[in-house]
């Protein structure tokens, strides 16, 4: 790349942008991309420097391009960030316009080889105090968008979300590091939403909320759009509150989802499938492998009780007697796990709970192994009402059907390895219980219909 505009290449200097950290460079680069665009596309280059700006806009054939060096500061002046209309957890609204944006627009990208930093503190302290008049921004946020890329970039301090990409088409993130601090008010690693055949790949994310987060809209979401076709893998996910997130709002359904090949340490929760009553929709076809955890909570995770968000603590969300199957029932189905080690466990080895008139079924777990913490601290596998804290426990699995454990090992617990009341078709085969500290029986079955067992 060279610091001249030629007839695809346009770089930000050429059209005044100042590399001090301290001039605005709004206009700039929105006049860079504006030449960009009415050009017929290529790249818009920022080369080594501290560049400080509000929300850079995208349009159509635009590749923002940073070079090695190249620091985009995002704005502490919320007049730097228009006001658009966007989701907002799941549901349209009023919102601050991303850090960088775009909405109906192809061929979009962000590539090269620096670093955008959303500068999140001075909004994470106005939404602690709530002051901020509109939803903080995201750093990177495509809306209705096809055809979009995003590689190789740092991005830190996020406002909010760090990628989240909304009813879009043919996404790529690849070799991409997030960090944003352990603390920081939910800034979610990634986050497609609503959107159709999305790969994600060799990234390595540190956040304070989730990792990676697959949604589809709440039941409040007037456009119910399926996420669904998305790949996960060659991915290291640290700290977080969940390694995968499937949920909780996951209205418009979520279906065809792989994640192979990735370590999860010390994010709360491992692979985590979250909804309740009142948001309808279906997660299924899930398939899992070739992960390893360390230092979580609990790995798997799978609860139709799930009480965060409005009216989340309302009777019908957290009664555990059976209502009428309507479309506002959800459905978790068709989720497999295979290959997976998990050690420092500190809560359970795994947590299944349905809902009274809708269990979770078909799931199956081979070859899997998960090992307690020696000094594990008591924790909640899941957030719902009336779960008390557990610590080394195994398996916990209620409402469930067609539940298969096959050359699965839990060590190092206290209690039943595999617990399931409320069950039909469960089955078990080459399972093992390794220096369980109490001396119960290895399987407890509680009200469980049918059930095989072929033990080792």
């Amino acid at each position: 790349m060279v610091s001249t505009v030629t007839s695809s290449v346009y770089d930000i200097k050429q059209f005044g942008a100042v590399c001090d950290g301290l001039t605005v460079n709004t206009k700039a680069i929105a006049q860079a991309i504006e030449a960009c665009f009415k050009g017929g596309g290529g790249s818009v280059y920022v080369p080594a420097g501290r560049f400080l700006t509000g929300a850079v806009i995208l349009k159509s054939n635009v590749n923002l391009y940073l070079e090695a060096g190249a620091v985009l500061i995002f704005s502490e002046d919320v007049n730097e960030y228009p006001v658009v209309q966007s989701r907002w957890e799941g549901v349209k609204r009023d919102v601050y316009a991303s850090c960088i944006y775009a909405e109906n627009s192809e061929n979009i990208s962000i590539t090269g080889h620096g670093t955008l930093d959303g500068q999140g503190s001075f909004w994470w302290e106005l939404f602690r105090n709530k002051e901020n008049e509109y939803p903080r921004p995201k750093l990177v946020s495509f809306d209705s968008c096809k055809h979009a890329t995003i590689s190789g970039i740092k991005m830190i301090n996020s406002p909010s979300w760090t990628v989240n990409p909304i009813c879009c088409e043919d996404v790529t993130i690849h070799n991409i590091t997030i960090v944003n601090p352990s603390d920081s008010p939910n800034t979610d690693g990634i986050d497609p939403e609503s959107c159709r055949n999305v790969r994600i790949s060799d990234c390595h994310i540190d956040v304070g909320d989730d990792c990676i987060a697959i949604k589809a809209g709440t039941e409040d979401t007037v456009e119910r759009v399926a996420c669904e076709n998305i790949t996960i893998t060659n991915c290291t996910m640290i700290h977080g509150h969940g390694g995968v997130v499937l949920g909780s709002e996951m209205s418009g359904d979520i279906r065809n989802v792989t994640v192979t090949n990735c370590v999860f340490e010390g994010t709360d929760r491992g692979i985590r499938l979250k909804s309740r009553r009142g948001r309808g929709g279906i997660v299924e076809d899930i398939r899992v492998s070739n992960i390893v955890m360390n230092g979580v909570i609990c790995p798997f995770i799978a609860n139709l009780y799930y009480f965060c968000g409005p009216r989340g603590k309302e009777k019908y969300v957290w009664d555990k007697n059976p209502y009428p199957i309507t479309e506002e029932t959800p459905r978790f189905r068709r989720i497999h796990f295979s290959n997976i080690t998990a050690r420092e466990v500190s809560a359970a080895a795994g947590f299944l709970y349905g809902l009274a008139e809708m269990y979770v079924e078909d799931v199956t777990f081979e070859h899997v192994s998960v090992a307690m913490a020696e000094d594990a601290e008591p924790g909640l596998p899941a957030m719902m009402s009336e779960l008390e804290p557990m610590k080394q426990r195994g398996f916990y699995c209620g409402n469930v059907s067609d539940i298969g454990f096959y050359n699965v090992t839990v060590s190092n617990h206290e209690g039943p390895a595999f617990y399931v009341e409320n069950g039909r078709d469960i089955e078990f085969s080459k399972c093992k219980s390794k220096q369980p500290k109490t001396k119960d029986k290895m399987i407890v079955l509680k009200n469980v219909t049918v059930s095989e067992h072929e033990l080792s």
